[in-house]
C-alpha cells in the first residue's frame, strides 16, 4: 500500500480502464463492445465494419469512433471529434428548449356569490390574458358553509367561458377539487 499524502484535489485512480457510464454519454472508440459496426457520417463510406477496422479508420483520421445508436443491430457509429460531437449535441438541444412552447397560466378567481362589477372585472382581464396567448385557469373558492352553492359556482365557471368564447375554449367542464371548483380555458389559435 502507498502511504504518500495525496495532493488537494487529486482524483481517484480508475481500475480496469472503466469510465463512469453516464446517460448522455455515449461509448466511444475501445469502449464500444460489439464485434460488428454500421458506420455513417460524411468523412467515411457508410456500411458495417468490424469494429477493429472501424477503429482503424478512425486512427487513420485522428478522430474518436463514437457509438450514436446502441441499440440497432449492429450498433451505430460515427467517426467524429467527440468533443466537438458533444457540442454540437448541447447547442441543438438548447436549440430545441428555445423553441418549446412556454406555456402562462393565469389564475382568476371567484367567490360563489360574486357580484356583477367584479365578474366583468375578471373578465375584462381573462380577455387580455387570453389575447396575449396565456391560459386561464378561474375558479371558485368555496370557504365554510358556501360549499353548498356548488351550483352557483358551476353556473357561474360556464357563464364565464361562454362570455369568453371569442377569445377561448374550455378544456374540460368544470371539477370540484377540495374546496375549490376549476375550469382551464386555452386561447384560440389564431
Amino acid at each position: 500500500m502507498d502511504n504518500k499524502p495525496k495532493p488537494a484535489g487529486a482524483r481517484p485512480q480508475q481500475r480496469g480502464g472503466a469510465r463512469p457510464e453516464n446517460k448522455d454519454q455515449h461509448r466511444i472508440n475501445n469502449h464500444i463492445r460489439a464485434r460488428e459496426v454500421r458506420l455513417v457520417g460524411d468523412n467515411v463510406e457508410q456500411g458495417v465494419y468490424s469494429l477493429q477496422e472501424a477503429l482503424r479508420l478512425a486512427d487513420e483520421l485522428e478522430l474518436d469512433l463514437i457509438e450514436i445508436s446502441p441499440n440497432a443491430e449492429p450498433p451505430v457509429c460515427k467517426i467524429l471529434d467527440y468533443q466537438k460531437y458533444l457540442y454540437q449535441q448541447k447547442k441543438r438541444q438548447k436549440e430545441q428548449k428555445a423553441k418549446a412552447a412556454k406555456v402562462v397560466v393565469k389564475e382568476i378567481r371567484f367567490g360563489p356569490q360574486t357580484d356583477e362589477h367584479d365578474y366583468n372585472f375578471k373578465l375584462k382581464h381573462a380577455m387580455e390574458f387570453l389575447k396575449e396567448g396565456a391560459k386561464v385557469k378561474a375558479y371558485v373558492f368555496f370557504k365554510g358553509r358556501s360549499i353548498l352553492f356548488k351550483e352557483q359556482g358551476e353556473v357561474l365557471l360556464l357563464r364565464f367561458v361562454n362570455d369568453l368564447d371569442e377569445y377561448g375554449k374550455a378544456e374540460n367542464m368544470p371539477v370540484l377539487e377540495g374546496k375549490r371548483m376549476i375550469i382551464m380555458i386555452a386561447p384560440k389559435k389564431k
